[in-house]
């Protein structure tokens, strides 16, 4: 007797494929979630988000009480106990880990501890070579770490993010390479902690994806704490022996050799796709390696979906699960569907200052013939901020000219990825600066340095008028 084939079978039980089963559950539907992990959970609970976000914050303290001085304050020594650190992460860790664990044990659906690899556009074999049938499929399986070409990197020891989060001592000292957001985050949790990190990025700023304004503020900072950065770089050799590290790099028309402890290789991560024999199904790939998705999520093959890192185009979990979710709604002929907006994308950089930006960029407005207006204020002229010693970085808006509606916003500061959340809401709803400042802003606060380019909008508009 033939089994009947499930409504939906995810594979990858992180945050898209999660809520997508969760969803489809809800609907009535036989669910199938594979997922062959060693442990449950996704890359941003076990590996990712939270445990990276536990450690940064320690080091935030950790580098305040150093500041204590400048705050009059006696503290006669402040040092990173790693051990203690180490324990306190995996306790939290345990307890997000913990509480998925039991949430996928549930009898919504069949989880199949396995991976799988597709053999026809409908069928998909486990490990074991149980085969599993289904009407649709969502491809969840998020993505790795990559290893790019670069002399000598594969043959040379290098840490990944994993390793870095997992750390239970103080590394005497570490050369990054990489500049993205895992690269920067990390780095200066490192040199925080009491590493010396060097950080080699090959454009010419780090944060790539973000505006060179934004970016050359969190290059000053990490330079004032001390971590020496190297950016437009082009690596030539990297190498290794029981000492340690070696990279030697172009920059500036000289050649710099610098050696260390420890490599950390962040140079990005890439879909993990490898296994799932994606031709088989006839699903297509970009040259970059992700899967191709239309507005719905839907693959070159229309019942079989894809959604989070394996397809981007951000890795961003709030954006992986309305992605998994939309797919999900898409698949059982849900109505009235609209796809992500792009105008409504909500990124964040845990560095401190943080970068936080929502809605559309000033380069892709540029790049679409949008027609916009833009007015930034420094948080070293906000009274908040002053006093909390808080003073790089600034809040820029970007809004419609005629009534203005905000478009955009761009914060570098301290807590932006608390702040960019006053644009959340307005943003979705459409409102414009006049909307924004009929609210309410306490004094003093943080949050109020919103009003200041709103302010200098709304001037500009009522100018014309």
């Amino acid at each position: 007797m033939k089994t009947k084939p499930y409504d939906l079978l995810v594979i990858g039980a992180g945050s898209a494929g999660f809520n997508a089963a969760k969803l489809a559950h809800s609907l009535g539907k036989r669910v199938a979630l594979v997922d062959g992990a060693q442990k449950l959970g996704g890359l941003c609970i076990l590996r990712g988000c939270m445990p990276s976000k536990t450690l940064l914050y320690m080091a935030e303290v950790l580098h305040l009480a150093q500041k204590g001085k400048t705050f009059g304050l006696k503290i006669p020594r402040t040092a990173a106990d790693m051990k203690a650190i180490h324990v306190r992460k995996k306790k939290i860790i345990a307890d997000f880990a913990g509480y998925r664990d039991q949430q996928l044990a549930s009898d919504k659906w069949d989880l199949f501890r396995s991976n799988a690899h597709f053999v026809d556009a409908h069928t998909v074999e486990l490990d074991n070579g149980k085969q599993l049938k289904a009407e649709h499929v969502l491809i969840a399986t998020g993505s790795r770490i990559s290893t790019p070409p670069l002399p000598g990197l594969a043959e040379t020891p290098f840490w990944t993010s994993d390793d870095v989060l997992d750390l239970d001592f103080i590394p005497k000292s570490v050369i990054v390479l990489g500049g993205g957001i895992v690269a920067c985050e990390l780095a200066q949790f490192l040199n925080r902690i009491g590493s010396r990190v060097t950080l080699v990025q090959r454009s010419p700023n780090i944060l790539r994806d973000h505006s060179p304004e934004a970016s050359v503020v969190v290059q000053q900072a990490f330079r004032d704490e001390g971590i020496e950065l190297f950016t437009d770089t082009q690596i030539e050799k990297i190498s290794g022996d029981k000492n340690g590290v070696s990279v030697r790099f172009t920059t500036g028309g000289k050649t710099v050799v610098r050696r260390a402890a420890h490599l950390f290789n962040a140079l990005g991560r890439e879909p993990d796709t490898a296994c799932l024999d994606l031709a088989a199904a006839g699903v297509k790939t970009s040259d970059k390696g992700r899967v191709i998705t239309n507005r719905f999520q839907q693959t070159s093959i229309p019942h079989i979906y894809a959604a989070g890192d394996v397809s981007g185009p951000y890795d961003i979990v709030h954006l992986a699960i309305a992605q998994g979710e939309l797919a999900t709604r898409h698949a059982f002929g849900l109505k009235e569907l609209k796809p992500i907006d792009d105008g409504l994308v909500l990124n964040v950089v845990f560095t401190d200052p943080q970068l936080a930006t929502i809605g559309l960029h000033e380069k892709q407005l540029h790049a679409k013939g949008i027609a916009y207006l833009s007015a930034n204020y420094p948080f070293n002229d906000h009274g908040k901020s002053i006093l909390m010693e808080a003073n790089y970085g600034y809040v820029k808006v970007l809004a419609e000219p005629k009534r203005g509606r905000i478009l955009g916003a761009e914060i570098v500061g301290k807590d932006a990825g608390e702040l960019i959340h006053c644009f959340s809401g307005p943003l979705a709803m459409r409102a414009t600066v006049f909307d924004l400042l009929k609210a309410p802003w306490y004094h003093p606060t943080l949050a109020e340095i919103i009003t200041y380019p709103l302010e200098e909008i709304a001037d500009q508009i009522e100018g014309k008028a």
